[in-house]
């Protein structure tokens, strides 16, 4: 899953642990994996679910290679249903900034709910890298992992505007569609 991400993925990130993830064959050649996870922090509580009952498609890592991208993810949904009979929807996000408006899930019948505006991007002039929004502060100071650690401070950053980021759902279980179309909103265009 690591390489898919830092190789295939646009993102060059790992999402957050836990990770459910299945790899990708195609005539018997790797290419890449789809990955889940519990998604941030109070995702289902949009939905009026417990904790638990949502989980989030995080990256479609693949090289290219496959044959039909649409058809590995809906596998791979299938594939997560199974072993996550309790999870009730699935919430995955297109990054206009990346040119992603979404066709994807579009092609899959996912329900488009909105965008959101995403954080601004900062970069360190001195090495040209993306500063992740929870590695720099205003004092150049910030509790990481239980300890007070030493970051780059924000006004030290370069500032990038960040656009938007199109949120789609896919309930699980056909019984939770109709409610969940109610949300619905054209798909957007690109």
């Amino acid at each position: 899953m690591k390489y898919a991400c830092l190789h295939f993925h646009y993102a060059k990130r790992v999402p957050a642990q836990p990770m459910i993830g299945y790899s990708v064959f195609e005539n018997g050649e790797w290419c890449g994996c789809v990955i889940f996870n519990g998604g941030i922090r109070n995702i289902e509580k949009p939905f009026n679910l417990q904790q638990g009952r949502a989980a989030e498609l995080v990256r479609v890592a693949l090289n290219g290679k496959q044959h039909k991208t649409s058809r590995v993810v809906s596998m791979a949904v299938r594939l997560f249903k199974k072993s996550n009979p309790l999870v009730k929807i699935l919430v995955s996000y297109a990054d206009t900034d990346e040119g992603h408006n979404g066709t994807l899930y579009q092609a899959m019948n996912w329900v488009f709910i909105g965008s959101l505006k995403t954080g601004d991007a900062y970069v360190d002039p001195k090495t040209g890298k993306q500063v992740h929004s929870r590695a720099h502060s205003p004092t150049g100071y910030r509790k990481q992992f239980g300890e007070i650690k030493r970051v780059p401070k924000t006004s030290e950053l370069n500032r990038i505007a960040k656009g938007k980021k199109n949120k789609y759902i896919y309930p699980l279980y056909k019984a939770d569609r109709k409610k969940y179309e109610k949300l619905s909103k054209p798909y957007p265009r690109g």
